[in-house]
């Protein structure tokens, strides 16, 4: 028609359709990678279609190809054979699609299975991967299902960037090894919940109101003015809603927000294992949780000796003996207060405190100290030593016991103190020894300066193969956490004027009727029915006993925390829901990232995610967040600040 644009015949346009049209249908599998790989004796000379990527390919003549043709899931590989085979219309298109088609590429593959005599190297170089050498397959039709572009260099030494996650994932085994035990391990953690314990698995919104728990949220603006949705820190407040609706066992594998600095362990939204038990204590809690991980290092990584009962420690022996309130108890070095033996002199040579606690440890470094003592010095001159150096509370002091020298290398503790550490800490020749002054007040934090050393010393001993790394899994509870913690410059809270903040969150209950007497008197050595569950130094999630009292919870926000009014109001729906009376409950909520890391020996989370942020929070392969447009901003009445 006139005013029409014709195309010409076969333009660029007519062709991309032509073989988008070929890809639409083509033929089912009619058998599997793992049939031939058990026993392909049934199926010799039999049809067969199957499904994947092709491999490396050989060229061996121009009537003869070998090609590798990898399975769905890039686990298993078979051979294929080609030759010319002439159709009805003299052509071999088989064999020169075959010859001419990109490594990567997706197909499916017609032919007939035919036995084939193992070779003397069968390997592929991939751990787990299955290479089949009892059959091969003689194609006789190949169709492409897409095009794999040849700019794109994927060997296995490839190493892609974040911007090109996709075929991270592809390239990469154990990304996608990872991702599959993470699978499994959420479906059997639905089944030890659900089906042994009878919890049922309810999902919560994730549009939820901001509400000052003690983390910085997310918010999400509406096209109502002035109003906004926050996506959850946690279901924590949906949870106890639900306890007092009658639901006696939840669980949940959820999706949570926090917009809080980024470190290995943690992203901006993550996903944990929450939890929550009406007429239940912690002590319920901990013993389904127990079971959970038994079941989990079972089934999966066949470790059976877990114990019933995990070990315990109070917040005050983790600090004390480890300086950390995540101890990895598999590193031995624990710490004991010595100023009691230490003369005045040397006390005030260590820092500028007065009267200060002084923490020392024994890291056994080598046999021999010379070795030792080059370690120190290379560590001191180390980035890794500079928050050490420059702690305001003073430097630690380290000394290398040395059995050829005077009082063996512990001259300035004195005779008689030297003595006594050789007996207490049982020093050989190359042990390393440390000593830390701190304030002589209550532990607060994660962490001591002396707890942060001990981690760095062993992992620079481990990096300099000076020390074993550490194996196997080490669990424990820490429990007895203060209710409350001074607050921290910079860090939300809850938002009242008294001080403090809940460590936790202000939900969790005082421990014993002695603590709930001191909420008034000294709330800040009120012990909180709290416990965290740690292996290896790692954190996987802590729980709590709540208080399920309506107004014992508004105590505690009103005359405890001195939140206002205005504040109350966050939570009025909360107050309301507890008032309805509510039974008793308990909960936790694990780190399910943090949990299959731990369970891989992965040093980060985002090496179990399929799609982590970085280190600035961005997704880089999609490229978000983005910068908001003049119509958005309109559209949600928003105005960028200068």
């Amino acid at each position: 028609m006139a005013g029409e644009e014709e195309y010409p015949e076969n333009s660029p346009s007519e062709s991309v359709l032509e073989e988008f049209k070929k890809t639409l249908a083509f033929p089912s599998p009619t058998g599997s990678f793992a049939v031939l790989a058990k026993d392909p004796s049934n199926l010799i000379d039999e049809q067969i279609v199957l499904h994947g990527y092709i491999g490396t390919r050989r060229d061996a003549s121009k009537s003869l190809t070998f090609a590798e043709l990898r399975d769905i899931h890039l686990k298993s590989t078979v051979q294929l054979v080609s030759t010319p085979t002439k159709g009805v219309d003299g052509s071999d298109e088989a064999h020169q699609l075959l010859r001419n088609i990109e490594d990567h590429t997706p197909v499916a593959v017609s032919g007939t299975v035919k036995a084939r005599k193992a070779p003397k190297s069968a390997t592929t170089g991939e751990q787990n991967h299955v290479l089949i050498t009892g059959a091969e397959i003689k194609i006789e039709k190949i169709t492409p299902l897409n095009a794999f572009p040849k700019d794109i260099i994927m060997t296995e030494e490839t190493v892609f960037s974040p911007e090109q996650r996709h075929l991270q994932i592809r390239n990469d085994p154990s990304i996608r090894q990872a991702l599959a035990f993470r699978s499994k391990a959420a479906r059997l953690i639905r089944d030890e919940l659900c089906t042994k314990h009878d919890f049922a698995e309810i999902e919560t919104p994730l549009l939820f109101k901001s509400t000052p728990e003690g983390a910085r949220e997310f918010l999400v603006p509406t096209r109502a003015a002035g109003q906004a949705y926050a996506l959850p820190q946690s279901p924590q407040q949906y949870k106890q809603i639900l306890m007092a609706s009658g639901i006696p066992r939840y669980m949940q594998i959820a999706k949570c927000f926090r917009d809080e600095d980024l470190r290995a362990d943690r992203q901006p939204e993550f996903t944990q294992i929450d939890l929550e038990m009406a007429f239940a204590t912690g002590e319920d809690v901990m013993a389904v949780i127990e079971g959970v991980a038994r079941r989990l290092w079972a089934d999966l990584l066949g470790i059976q000796d877990l114990p019933e009962k995990f070990d315990r420690m109070t917040y005050e022996e983790a600090m004390s003996k480890y300086g950390s309130d995540k101890p990895d108890l598999r590193l031995g070095s624990e710490i004991m207060r010595i100023g009691h033996l230490l003369p005045q002199d040397l006390i005030m040579k260590i820092g500028p405190l007065n009267d200060p606690v002084v923490d020392c440890m024994k890291v056994p470094i080598s046999e021999n100290p010379q070795d030792t003592r080059k370690f120190v010095n290379a560590f001191m001159d180390s980035p890794e030593a500079q928050p050490f150096i420059q702690n305001p509370e003073g430097q630690p002091g380290i000394f290398i016991y040395d059995s050829r020298k005077p009082l063996q290398g512990l001259q300035p503790f004195g005779f008689e103190a030297a003595e006594q550490l050789e007996e207490v800490l049982e020093l050989e020749d190359g042990d390393m020894v440390v000593i830390q002054a701190r304030k002589d007040a209550p532990f607060s934090g994660g962490s001591t300066p002396m707890g942060n050393l001990r981690l760095a010393l062993h992992k620079a001993a481990v990096k300099q193969g000076l020390l074993d790394a550490p194996t196997g899994f080490a669990f424990t509870w820490i429990t007895d956490f203060p209710l409350f913690s001074p607050n921290v410059e910079n860090e939300p809270g809850q938002g009242g004027s008294a001080g403090i903040s809940s460590t936790h969150h202000p939900f969790t209950a005082p421990k014993t009727p002695e603590d709930v007497d001191l909420l008034l008197e000294d709330p800040l050595r009120v012990k909180a029915d709290h416990y965290d569950l740690v292996v290896n130094g790692v954190e996987l999630g802590g729980g709590s006993r709540r208080i399920h009292n309506a107004q014992m919870q508004e105590f505690i926000m009103r005359e405890v925390l001195k939140m206002s009014d205005e504040r109350m109001k966050d939570f009025a729906h909360l107050i309301e829901v507890l008032r309805a009376g509510c039974p008793p409950h308990a909960g936790i909520a694990l780190g399910f990232d943090r949990l299959i890391a731990v369970m891989l020996g992965k040093d980060s989370v985002r090496d179990v995610i399929a799609f982590p942020k970085s280190g600035k929070g961005e997704d880089l392969l999609v490229k978000s967040p983005t910068k908001m447009t003049e119509a958005q901003l309109e559209m949600y009445h928003l105005r960028l600040r200068k």
